[in-house]
């Protein structure tokens, strides 16, 4: 291990905008579920960035709307480290880096806790579907604990992925609330709010546009 990535694991582990749990098999819960607003000495709404990488998402968003609380989630804590550092020089109060697999989100998360789930640019597995993060598994994880309302956001350059969504909101009913196959060919037709918040771009977006991807977005409700 390098000595650049050994000093961003002793920052990550003194900044307080960052959770690190010990990853637990068993049926144990964190004892941060149920109580993020606490957390955050706020009581807003609660929005989930799902594998955030760099937390390019999860830091637009809060800057957008600083009226909510966003949480990006990922295992790799060198990715994460770079959201944090900048969401703690830049004093963005509204967000937190929760380092943990997806597939553990029940541990932290308890029912209705959460707003929004944001997936930005996730692995489509092409080969696993079970492992997609649209997949039925990840579904009913989320819907126990998206409130009522609670909106699911994939922004995708993978067709497949956007394909293999859609089919699972047209199967199960999903109140489907967007669909939009070319986001940059459409976005000058979009309302003012989705506009900026689909302007937001991560790592691996910059680097699909350059190769002339067409950059897809879905949002639906499971709850409703």
């Amino acid at each position: 291990m390098g000595k650049d990535k050994l000093k961003r694991f002793s920052e990550l582990n003194k900044f307080e905008n960052v959770i690190q749990p010990e990853i637990k098999y068993d049926d144990s819960h964190h004892n941060i579920k149920g109580k993020w607003r606490e957390e955050f000495k706020l009581k807003n709404p609660i929005v989930l960035e799902l594998g955030c990488g760099g937390g390019e998402y999860t830091i637009g968003l809060a800057r957008l709307f600083k009226e909510k609380c966003f949480v990006g989630i990922d295992i790799k804590g060198a990715r994460i480290w770079k959201g944090a550092k900048i969401a703690k020089e830049d004093n963005i109060y509204n967000v937190r880096f929760l380092r943990t697999k997806v597939e553990f989100i029940e541990k932290f998360f308890d029912k209705n806790e959460v707003e929004e789930i944001w997936l930005t640019f996730s692995d489509p597995q092409k080969k696993k579907p079970r492992k997609r993060l649209t997949s039925p598994n990840f579904m009913d994880r989320y819907k126990k604990i998206l409130n009522e309302n609670g909106t699911i956001n994939l922004k995708t350059d993978s067709h497949i992925l956007y394909q293999y969504t859609l089919d699972l909101i047209q199967k199960n009913n999903y109140k489907l609330i967007h669909d939009i196959p070319d986001v940059y060919k459409d976005i000058h037709k979009l309302h003012y709010d989705l506009k900026n918040i689909l302007a937001i771009k991560t790592f691996y977006e910059e680097k699909w546009l350059k190769d002339n991807k067409s950059i897809k977005y879905l949002s639906f409700k499971v709850n409703s």
